[in-house]
């Protein structure tokens, strides 16, 4: 069959392809060849910017042209150069040059991959492509999910809720406090991100110039190779590689995503449960169905289909992180076909971000079922109570209200009362601790 969304294998490309397509530029085989193209036109605008070559407006134009117009047609002409060469950076190589004979600059061609090995061009166009993902895809969807939590966050903030540690109930607390929990820890894992450097490697075929140097030898070759990767292309250059790039920062920026995914799974399980218990609705979709039996049925199926993607994501994450950063002396080409599958878990990570969004949208919260949960559980206020009553050094107040509490069959407001009023303190310190309720007794955090 002919490859289409009903017959990919992968259901990135499948069934999911309308929401994650915006990835095919960064990370398909077009999106891997457009970078490799990109990068060998940039270098030989460099060589022109330091004196090696002289380029004519036309030449000029056609290679501009390839960075700023690159087509799916012209990354097919390189995919049929490759059945010959069976070396895809070659490929490219070719290409260029059949572009400069047909802008009439055929006497400069050689000069296109002048010096370089392949791992020049494809340790730099991935590392590109993925900064440019990441920076243009990703980040800003991770982005957009969190100003949606904090809204949330903001405006549940009042709202009482009773905690559970442990599945129990626990000390209240206030439910836009618990959304602000994740908010902080997206956060984090965003700044640790941004402090790994998007890395490359330039330096010829292991790492020292070796062919660069022999043509020229009086050329600063590591300050031409620091300003092309830093300056020109934006990325940040190796000063003592392999043939290849190190990929510990790549494997960094993995950790760090898998982490994000990691929060998000949380956040999953946490939506997931309170909507089983009942605190929130979900609004309905007209023509939905949730069951193909039971026609009550509203799933929490964004949440689910979110924590299957954040986990498919996790686990790619895990073995790229692990594996590229291994390499048999100064390379081995194990790295190449795991490069391959770049965007795959980032796919699924965006995949998880966007059906959270969906699934945040669709909550009603169901003010009744919370204060219900609070109203039936007046053992909570117990540590607020011996709390006070510690502080007035009463004797023994944890266990006063252990003996009252624990395992206690239906503690109501009626029994909390009964105990304080039979203690023998003071009727100002017995008005504070009756004041006291599951709904008021929330503590303080910090203003968010």
């Amino acid at each position: 069959m002919d490859l289409q969304t009903l017959t990919a294998i992968s259901p990135i490309d499948g069934r999911y392809r309308r929401q994650v397509e915006r990835l095919d530029g960064y990370f398909s085989e077009y999106g891997l060849i457009r970078y490799r193209v990109r990068i060998e036109v940039e270098y030989l605008f460099h060589l022109e910017q330091r004196g090696f070559v002289r380029l004519e407006k036309s030449a000029r134009e056609a290679l501009r042209a390839l960075i700023d117009a690159f087509t799916p047609a012209q990354a097919a002409q390189i995919k049929e150069i490759e059945k010959t060469t069976n070396h895809d950076v070659k490929a490219v190589e070719y290409f260029i040059k059949s572009i400069l004979d047909g802008a009439g600059a055929g006497a400069i061609k050689e000069w296109v991959h002048f010096g370089l090995t392949s791992q020049d061009i494809n340790n730099t166009a991935i590392p590109l492509s993925w900064k440019e993902g990441i920076e243009r895809e990703w980040m800003p969807a991770l982005g957009r999910l969190l100003s949606r939590l904090e809204d949330l966050a903001r405006t549940w903030k009042d709202i009482p809720m009773l905690a559970r540690t442990h599945g129990q109930p626990a000390s209240p607390t206030r439910l836009g406090k618990e959304f602000m929990v994740f908010v902080e820890r997206l956060r984090g894992q965003v700044r640790l991100f941004s402090l790994v450097p998007y890395s490359a490697k330039f330096g010829g075929a292991t790492g020292n110039f070796n062919a660069h140097h022999i043509a020229y030898p009086k050329e600063d070759w590591v300050a031409f190779g620091n300003s092309f990767v830093n300056e020109r292309l934006g990325l940040q250059r190796q000063q003592f590689t392999t043939q290849i790039e190190h990929y510990d920062n790549l494997a960094a920026h993995f950790d760090t995503i898998k982490r994000i995914n990691t929060i998000l799974i949380d956040l999953c399980r946490d939506a997931w449960t309170y909507i089983s218990m009942d605190y929130f609705k979900q609004r309905i979709k007209e023509g939905e169905i949730g069951s193909s039996a039971m026609p009550h049925k509203v799933n929490p199926i964004d949440f689910e289909n979110a924590e299957g993607n954040l986990g498919l994501s996790g686990a790619l994450l895990e073995h790229l992180s692990g594996k590229l950063p291994l390499s048999r002396l100064q390379r081995d080409l194990t790295d190449s076909t795991v490069l391959r599958n770049l965007g795959v878990p980032l796919a699924h990570s965006l995949l998880a971000i966007l059906s959270i969004e969906k699934g945040l949208d669709k909550l009603i919260l169901n003010m009744d079922a919370l204060h219900r949960d609070l109203d039936e559980n007046w053992a909570v206020v117990a540590e607020a109570v011996q709390t006070v009553l510690r502080r007035e050094q009463y004797p023994n107040p944890f266990e006063a209200l252990k003996a009252l509490t624990r395992g206690a069959d239906g503690i109501t407001r009626e029994n909390m009362h009964a105990f304080i009023d039979g203690l023998e303190v003071s009727g100002a310190v017995k008005e504070e601790l009756k004041s006291i309720t599951p709904h008021n007794y929330t503590g303080v955090v910090g203003e968010f």
